[in-house]
């Protein structure tokens, strides 16, 4: 194997301790472009070897699906401990105990011991360890802002002129020396900083100095009026002349270069941000992982920034759905020192930096994008007041919508939009020589956008791969998750965080409806599952609705909720069930779900014709809704029926799948009125076959007695002669259960031997 590569498997899984780092990951790291045919053996040997080294440190590579995690104590790496070290550093700014955070901070950088990932040249490791430098640059230039405004200039000074020795191209870094420079009474020595700074960027970039650089040489070639004190000054400067550094942030993420669709929640979002003088706008965009908030956020909020909004552009994650939200007093302060608010005139609090940036914010137009709000409280004391700014949320909860703010769903693109959207990826003759498998590929991650951008970026990145056969691998439903991942991008992490804020019993409720196999689950059935027959189910599914775990696509008779899981929602359900739970549980859950069928049916029936119209009963257990739920929703029985003769049709072929035949035949028996009415003698022959299987599987002969007299009648294809005998087999099974009404039934049709009177058979 060349040198170096084991290096890299070993960087790779440092930097995701404790979380599964695929195998396609490791091998893109290694081979950026073509990996051989023997790529997945070679990390499989890197990673053996690591093993045998690793013995002794504590350090253990498991393997797991789709690939490898690094099991090592937090303390042992290096990363989390610094950045633990910078985030305890931060907090103790925040709270005012500056010389702590320095002291912190300086901790923090006795672990970086040069260049990250040194030695280490894979394309995608270079990139991470580009972005790791220049974080620590940013963790020096915090650093240095808050020893010089200690008073530790002098100091400080020295320290910054070999950093921007060593990084000469960043602005930060400079700003800093000029401002240490300035505050020692050497003006002269700082803006010749700025002279080389601004000939540098020139030369390197083609562009001069940013506006933060500016307005520092312009604040010494003054005398500091307005937001550079001179030496040793203490009083800070009232807010409206803070204000008038008029510092322009430009903080949006970039674009995404293949946006598509979504004009209506565009245009909605544009129009509640821009309101004319009614004062500033606040919209909220809502939507299930995944959706592709954040992306229509960004998008519109570039739209706007030019025409509306010139004087700056804000933005924060707010981590709303992630362990560790941002705290909003945080969040004031980044943003108060973006808008030009030297760090000594931050206030410490809560209370005065709202009030210190709603007065800065007062006659500009700024735009300020909150993504991944937790809640209204998060958001509240980070919107702009002043009449020309905006302000644009996303979260996963319309809980998280301020007072007055519009609140705009974001739904699942049409398949119209997914397949441009594949298309804008991967090439639009690709996705045209290949339309049907493109259209199942769409179906079969639920035109989820995040899911699509996965897939097509896999495609990308293997042009010898078709479609079909990326659909191939989607096949298998147990792999459909693992397959769903490529280098960072992978819909698995965002999976589990659709429950987060649920309690134990919900999330069990999310886990254990999966069980069914019908399209659409009733509300009764979360009850159901819980073994909770309340009267208004729809209380134990809405917070499910509100995680976006289940959607809501219509209501039934009775005025409660119709739900239905998304795909890959269901797909991740399963595997939580068959992770969390034993087979036994499932059976029971599932068992009580088909008896909640079998006594909806019943009732169904009685309601139709009386209680003489009701077929044998065998012994299959039943689990009762509510007693004023079920009468709600059976009123019209006809009406019941065909609004969920296709879950009945799937829960019949589900429970003779896993072997309840009892169930399976009386739901049958239960149907066959109905499916004899409506003339669905096809969709009749089929649940009597499955029926006749699951019974005779079994060995159940009452309920192979019960389809021969009750369903067997109006299925085509079977001869008299056949239908005399199972008739007469049915009269010897009822006359030995002392079951008067099937005796009646059979002897009935013994006098009648001939297709049942609606049949095709018959009408012929």
């Amino acid at each position: 194997m060349p040198p170096g590569r084991q290096q890299a498997v070993l960087a790779a899984l440092l930097l995701r301790v404790g979380t599964v780092v695929a195998t396609d990951h490791l091998v893109d790291a290694l081979w950026e472009h073509d990996p051989p045919e023997t790529a997945r053996t070679q990390v499989q040997i890197c990673v053996s070897r690591l093993r045998r080294l690793l013995r002794s440190t504590g350090a253990v590579i498991h393997t797991r699906t789709p690939g490898y995690v690094l099991a090592v104590p937090e303390e042992a790496v290096d990363l989390p401990v610094y950045r633990r070290l910078v985030e305890q550093a931060r907090g103790l700014r925040e709270g005012g105990d500056l010389p702590a955070a320095v002291e912190t901070l300086r901790r923090a950088e006795t672990l970086w011991r040069g260049p990250a990932l040194s030695g280490v040249d894979c394309g995608e490791l270079r990139e991470r360890a580009a972005r790791l430098d220049e974080e620590h640059l940013d963790v020096l230039e915090a650093r240095a802002e808050i020893e010089i405004g200690l008073g530790r200039h002098g100091e400080i000074a020295a320290e910054l002129g070999h950093l921007v020795e060593a990084y000469p191209l960043h602005e930060g870094l400079r700003a800093g020396l000029m401002l240490a420079l300035y505050r020692s009474g050497r003006r002269a020595d700082a803006l010749e900083v700025y002279r080389v700074g601004r000939e540098l960027l020139l030369a390197e970039r083609g562009s001069g100095p940013g506006e933060r650089l500016r307005v520092l040489e312009e604040h010494i070639l003054v005398g500091d009026h307005h937001g550079v004190p001179p030496r040793r000054a203490i009083r800070r400067p009232p807010a409206r002349r803070i204000a008038l550094a008029r510092a322009v942030p430009y903080q949006l993420p970039n674009p995404i270069a293949d946006f598509v669709g979504r004009e209506d929640a565009t245009a909605a979002v544009r129009d509640a941000v821009v309101r004319g003088d009614d004062g500033p706008g606040t919209v909220l965009l809502v939507g299930r992982p995944g959706v592709g908030k954040s992306a229509t956020a960004v998008h519109v909020a570039h739209l706007l920034a030019r025409e509306h909004h010139p004087e700056g552009q804000l933005y924060c994650d707010l981590r709303g759905s992630r362990d560790g939200p941002v705290r909003p007093v945080e969040v004031l302060g980044r943003f108060l020192r973006a808008l030009g608010v030297p760090d000594r005139d931050v206030p410490p609090d809560a209370e005065g930096r709202g009030a210190l940036y709603r007065d800065v914010l007062a006659d500009r137009r700024v735009l300020v994008l909150l993504d991944d709000a937790a809640s209204a409280e998060q958001v509240v004391p980070l919107l702009p007041t002043g009449r020309g700014c905006g302000a644009i949320l996303t979260s996963r909860s319309r809980l998280a919508a301020p007072p007055g703010a519009r609140v705009v769903g974001l739904d699942l693109p049409s398949e119209a939009e997914a397949l441009d959207l594949l298309a804008e990826v991967i090439g639009r003759e690709r996705v045209a020589g290949e339309t049907g498998a493109a259209r199942t590929l769409v179906g079969m991650v639920g035109r989820l956008p995040l899911a699509l951008r996965v897939v097509a970026a896999r495609l990308v990145a293997r042009p010898h791969w078709s479609i079909a056969a990326m659909v191939e691998r989607l096949a298998d439903e147990r792999r459909r998750l693992d397959e769903l991942a490529h280098r960072d991008l992978t819909v698995r992490p965002s999976l589990p965080s659709t429950h987060d804020g649920l309690d134990d019993r919900q999330v069990r409720a999310f886990t254990l409806a999966s069980v069914m196999e019908t399209p659409t689950v009733p509300a009764w059935a979360i009850g159901a599952v819980l073994d909770d027959p309340r009267p208004r189910p729809s209380e134990l599914s809405g917070p499910l609705v509100d995680a976006y775990v289940l959607d809501v696509v219509g209501t039934d008779l009775a005025g409660e909720p119709i739900h239905r899981f998304h795909d890959l929602v269901r797909v991740h359900a399963r595997e939580r069930l068959w992770r969390s739970t034993v087979d036994r549980d499932r059976r029971a859950c599932l068992g009580r779900v088909l008896g909640g069928w079998l006594t909806l049916l019943d009732a169904a029936v009685c309601e139709g014709g009386g209680d003489h119209r009701r077929p044998p009963r065998g012994d299959a257990p039943r689990w009762r809704p509510h007693e004023d739920y079920v009468r709600r929703a059976v009123a019209d029985p006809e009406a019941w029926f065909d609004g969920e003769r296709v879950n009945l049709r799937h829960a019949i072929a589900q429970a003779a799948a896993v072997g309840a035949h009892g169930q399976c035949w009386e739901l049958t028996a239960g149907t066959a009125a109905f499916l004899v009415r409506r003339g669905l003698l096809d969709e009749l022959a089929d649940v009597h076959r499955i029926a006749l299987s699951a019974v005779r599987a079994g060995g159940d002969r009452f309920g192979e007695a019960v389809l021969a007299v009750v369903v067997a009648p109006a299925v085509e294809g079977i001869d008299d002669a056949e239908r005399v005998r199972a008739q007469e087999g049915a009269l010897e099974v009822f006359t030995r259960h002392g079951d008067e009404r099937g005796r009646v039934l059979a002897l009935r049709g013994l006098a009648h031997p001939g297709p049942h009177p609606l049949s095709r058979e018959a009408i012929r």
